[in-house]
């Protein structure tokens, strides 16, 4: 038998040392949790998702009485900027969360769904998507989010 490690390299910063573009984002995140509808879960996430070009598309979680029906945040954000603007790559985004008008202290990562999607999005463009994972005692950046799924799952696997 041989063993192997998997690390995650993870940047942590403080609010004042995230720079603007990172900030822009997550003020954005934080902005998009209060037009979650959460209320089975009165867990509200907000995403906010940069393309190369710019533009800056925003999600909330959605949920529904039948829990699979939902949509997660970064999901709605990602679906909207493939649904506007199916060409043009996303470069990052940033994902906040809030319960009880409080923002988690720390930070909220994607779920495996969320992740799985991301990861599509940087095989189709052939680029990383820097992860912005905001709590109020520190803010999280992965390069890519293979760093948050580093056993992968994709099209080159399919036959």
């Amino acid at each position: 038998m041989k063993e192997i490690q998997i690390t995650t390299p993870i940047q942590v910063y403080k609010a004042d040392e995230l720079p603007e573009e990172d900030r822009e984002l997550v003020d954005i995140a934080k902005q998009m949790t209060l037009t979650s509808y959460s209320p089975y879960s009165h867990f509200q996430v907000g995403a906010a998702l940069r393309l190369r070009d710019g533009q800056i598309f925003k999600g909330s979680n959605q949920e529904n009485a039948a829990y699979p029906v939902g949509l997660c945040a970064e999901r709605t954000a990602f679906f909207a900027a493939g649904a506007n603007a199916p060409k043009v790559p996303p470069v990052s985004i940033a994902i906040a969360a809030q319960t009880g008008g409080k923002f988690s202290e720390t930070p909220i990562a994607p779920c495996g769904s969320c992740r799985q999607a991301l990861l599509e999005a940087e095989v189709r463009f052939q680029q990383h998507i820097r992860i912005v994972l905001y709590g109020t005692e520190s803010i999280w950046v992965a390069r890519s989010v293979r760093d948050l799924l580093p056993l992968t799952f994709d099209g080159s696997q399919l036959p």
